[in-house]
């Protein structure tokens, strides 16, 4: 099943929707798969000059997908080339040939905010929400602790890195990570109208000016695999998994049985 819907609200322009709601937009590994081709395959159509992400629901995304989070299981071998796939990801935003645009309408968990730092502009409406939730299941935000310094700065990439703390648009603004805020009916809108005034742009000129300002975003990524991997089995990541999943299949049962 696909992990994105695919629309063209206006010229030159596609809206790409995560279109898993009743996961939060969850990233698993059909979703890393599908997000690197299509932005590979958007990076050279024709008549395509910019591009619009966005979450269905009430979510951008929650993040990685503890279900696969448990298949990994802790095995370090197995774990690096999940980790690579993650990356291969958020490069394939970063290294499309037209620019990408998150309208990030509502929780941006983990690699939700991840895949923010990714993309080219953040639009974010009123109710989003930002956070590496990493530290609170034993883990590192590992393509966020390389790119967060770059866009954020080390303070602001400490501060979320290290507490897991959730932080609002505004705050998120002033941190430099998104651009525009709007009250949550406009975020599309405003989103699509951006991408409208790009693709209306000299279409080199823009490609240049992208190219040129990610040149240089490929350090640090493979010191960050490896420390990454080594967290994914640790006892504490481990038991922080099993107890998030007992607690979904508790609210499971309750939902379905009652109190």
């Amino acid at each position: 099943m696909t992990r994105f819907a695919r629309a063209e609200p206006a010229p030159g322009v596609v809206l790409l929707t995560m279109c898993r709601p009743q996961k939060l937009n969850a990233m698993d590994r059909l979703w890393f798969a599908e997000l690197t081709e299509l932005m590979a395959a958007l990076g050279v159509e024709d008549g395509v000059r910019a591009v619009v992400l966005t979450g269905e629901g009430r979510a951008f995304s929650a993040g990685g997908d503890i279900d696969m989070f448990a298949d990994l299981d802790g095995d370090v071998v197995r774990v690096r080339p999940h980790l690579r796939r993650v990356y291969d990801a958020f490069h394939a935003v970063e290294r499309c040939a037209v620019p990408v645009i998150a309208a990030v309408n509502g929780l941006a968990y983990g690699g939700g905010t991840e895949l923010a730092l990714a993309c080219d502009i953040v639009l974010a409406g009123e109710s989003a929400r930002f956070a590496f939730k990493e530290p609170t299941v034993g883990l590192s935000p590992g393509y966020g602790i390389v790119r967060g310094p770059e866009v954020l700065g080390r303070h602001w990439t400490r501060y979320l890195a290290l507490t897991g703390r959730e932080i609002d648009p505004s705050r998120a603004e002033r941190a430099g990570l998104v651009q525009e805020v709007h009250p949550d009916p406009d975020l599309l809108p405003a989103a699509v109208a951006l991408a409208a005034e790009i693709a209306a742009l000299p279409p080199l000129a823009v490609q240049v000016g992208k190219a040129f300002v990610n040149r240089d975003a490929v350090g640090g990524f493979a010191e960050s695999v490896e420390a990454t991997a080594l967290l994914f089995g640790t006892p504490e990541h481990r038991a922080a998994v099993r107890a998030f999943r007992a607690r979904r299949a508790h609210s499971d049962d309750i939902a379905t049985h009652g109190t």
